[in-house]
């Protein structure tokens, strides 16, 4: 949790971004990644000063429950002074204790954003999908937190300001931006009008560029001209080392070639012959696309 602190921004973390969301639909499959296309909704996670702490907490707590469909957990949530936004304990359920900061007795209009996380983690050690390292697995954690529909809370509790600054997670805001974004493409939701924070609406728009960006490189159709140029040059020095970055990789196939590129929706990697204009189908997220190889 930055309090006070420098907000780190950019994308520093998106290779690790990518494979949480590919891992994401390689556990859950299509079908169920699908039954997250409502996100939580702002009236289920209100938070009043008025609200008693303990049982509004817990009224929230259920809400994300319910959201994660996890109706067999029980949360338990306390308050103590911590340097992290929060903690869960990890056993064998199903109760699972929850501890906060005590910024949040105070900031209570935050208290979903940091239970989201935390409700998360239960959520993906259920699945048994983790990541390796504490680095890595806390990614996983805000992606899936994002992109299952309730990440938004974590964006809209970033706050910068010449005087101070707020941010949840682990992402940085452009990240957390980014994955709002590759969900909004998919189930065509607009999550900025739920924004209370001015800086969520800047770095949800960098994000939903950044992932546009993700649509627009070759062999796809939508690629602009410099990409179709460099991707035409590299084309006719087949099964030679693409520059860095490139996101494409040509192999030989027989008296042909074969073009591995990553799926714009999910990121898995889809092999398809060199030979024009091709259709191809994603069969992990199933996204049709449009390419010219």
């Amino acid at each position: 949790m930055a309090n006070g602190g420098p907000v780190e921004h950019g994308y520093p973390h998106l290779q690790t971004v990518r494979a949480a969301i590919t891992a994401l639909y390689k556990r859950l499959s299509y079908d169920t990644v699908q039954t997250f296309a409502s996100s939580v909704a702002p009236a289920d996670v209100a938070f009043c000063d008025t609200d008693d702490l303990y049982l509004g907490t817990q009224r929230v707590a259920r809400e994300l429950m319910r959201h994660y469909r996890l109706p067999d957990a029980r949360i338990i949530v306390s308050f103590r002074e911590m340097t992290h936004a929060a903690n869960v304990e990890l056993a064998a359920g199903p109760e699972y204790f929850v501890e906060l900061n005590d910024r949040f007795r105070t900031h209570r209009r935050d208290i979903g954003a940091a239970l989201a996380h935390e409700i998360m983690h239960v959520y993906l050690h259920r699945l048994d999908l983790s990541f390796p390292g504490t680095r890595d697995n806390e990614i996983l954690t805000d992606t899936a937190t994002t992109y299952l529909g309730a990440g938004w809370l974590l964006l809209d509790a970033y706050r910068e300001d010449g005087a101070s600054s707020q941010k949840l997670g682990y992402l940085t805001p452009e990240e957390f931006g980014y994955v709002l974004a590759k969900r909004a493409l998919v189930f065509g939701e607009d999550p900025s009008v739920w924004f209370t924070s001015p800086q969520a609406y800047t770095a949800y728009g960098k994000g939903m560029a950044e992932a546009r960006r993700d649509e627009q490189q070759p062999p796809l159709t939508a690629a602009g001209w410099a990409g179709r140029r460099r991707y035409a040059r590299d084309r006719r020095h087949g099964g030679g080392e693409p520059a860095p970055g490139t996101p494409y990789t040509f192999t030989p196939d027989g008296g042909g070639l074969r073009v591995s590129f990553p799926c714009p929706t999910c990121h898995q990697r889809i092999r398809v012959p060199v030979r024009g204009r091709v259709r191809a189908r994603c069969g992990l997220c199933r996204t049709v696309l449009e390419c010219d190889t």
